[in-house]
């Protein structure tokens, strides 16, 4: 008969067994998590985590069952170490609310938002929906946030996590006329310098109208040199891009880089593309607009890293994103040029277990 310990030491271990954690998500808490709402299970997901790292072990649980390092995982970019290479995307974490929390899954870094100077409620509801027979998600949120300052008060608050990168993503106001974006920009940019590791300019998000029309060569030019300009730590400083470019508009980004001294790119944002779908075309047509992510995008920003990686003959880093649904998923953002990889719609199909594929799939490269 064995004593508590080795009793306690065999639950342990039967508990961090790789195949039941995976099995714990996919047959136990995600059916149930499916029931609701996306949004609703957004929240939910969250809060039960949340939970999980307040009771004693928590914190020790979740290291065990997510942890993994290697000793050559960092990455170090315009002067900023990432202690490894998976980030979660912005998105998750529009209001940083949640950032301590997911830093506990492993990520090397979180980034946070995106925010708008002012606060606003977003598109109405609902506005987040499953393609689930593709592993897809259709968003149409609206940059939903609590505005920029409720942010910084979080920051202060709470400040940056251990060991672990945090990055903020900054948008405009619906309200805001596209020839103002930039004031928008700045005034993000200016409240959260002293608060973040590095930046992010959102422009590609398909759900604020006519935000995609900044990607254009001029007007993107103004906010990138006017954010540059005031770059005085000189930050890393990243412009996020969408998918759906022509080769001429990813050229004229290429071109912004190199004019404007940015530190690199973000690739990619969501789709507005419905292509390849399995979900029937009237099903589709009926969930209405917004950007695609998930599996049904992870060609596609493959291919844009890819090109963008060759065209510049990789002159600047490139974080990966779209589409990382598994380890695998993740090595071939590496190998098509990407220095790091965010995840997020992947997380809700894998479950938190893909923050540790992806690590250990990359230091097995």
């Amino acid at each position: 008969m064995c004593n508590v310990r080795e009793w306690l030491h065999l639950r342990r271990n039967h508990f961090l067994d790789r195949k039941r954690q995976r099995t714990l998500y996919r047959y136990i808490l995600k059916p149930i998590l499916f029931r609701f709402v996306p949004e609703k299970a957004h929240n939910i997901t969250v809060s039960l985590f949340k939970m999980l790292l307040s009771m004693p072990g928590g914190g020790w649980i979740t290291k065990q069952m997510f942890g993994y390092e290697s000793k050559d995982s960092a990455v170090t970019i315009d002067g900023l170490t990432f202690p490894n290479a998976v980030g979660l995307a912005a998105g998750f974490d529009k209001d940083g609310k949640y950032y301590h929390d997911m830093s506990k899954l492993g990520f090397g870094f979180v980034e946070i938002g995106t925010v708008t100077p002012l606060p606003q409620g977003g598109n109405p509801k609902p506005r987040l929906f499953r393609v689930s027979e593709d592993k897809g998600i259709i968003n149409r949120m609206g940059f939903n946030n609590d505005g920029v300052d409720a942010l910084v008060d979080r920051i202060r608050k709470h400040g940056k996590p251990d060991n672990c990168i945090l990055g903020g993503n900054i948008g405009k106001n619906k309200i805001t006329p596209n020839e103002n974006a930039v004031d928008d920009y700045i005034v993000c940019f200016e409240k959260l310098y002293n608060l973040v590791d590095y930046f992010v300019v959102n422009v590609s998000s398909p759900n604020t109208p006519g935000l995609r029309e900044l990607q254009d060569k001029k007007p993107l030019s103004i906010i990138l040199n006017a954010l540059t300009k005031r770059n005085k730590d000189k930050k890393p400083l990243f412009l996020k891009i969408a998918p759906d470019l022509t080769e001429g508009q990813l050229n004229d980004i290429i071109e912004l880089v190199d004019e404007t001294g940015i530190t690199g790119l973000i690739a990619t944002n969501t789709t507005i593309s419905r292509k390849g779908l399995s979900k029937s075309a009237k099903k589709v047509e009926s969930i209405g607009p917004g950007g695609l992510s998930g599996a049904p995008l992870t060609d596609r920003a493959t291919e844009v890293i890819r090109y963008l990686h060759h065209k510049s003959n990789g002159s600047f880093p490139i974080i990966g994103v779209g589409g990382i649904c598994s380890g695998q998923d993740a090595v071939d953002k590496i190998r098509a040029g990407a220095s790091l990889v965010q995840i997020y719609s992947g997380l809700i199909y894998s479950g938190p277990e893909l923050v540790k594929a992806a690590k250990k799939a990359i230091a097995q490269m």
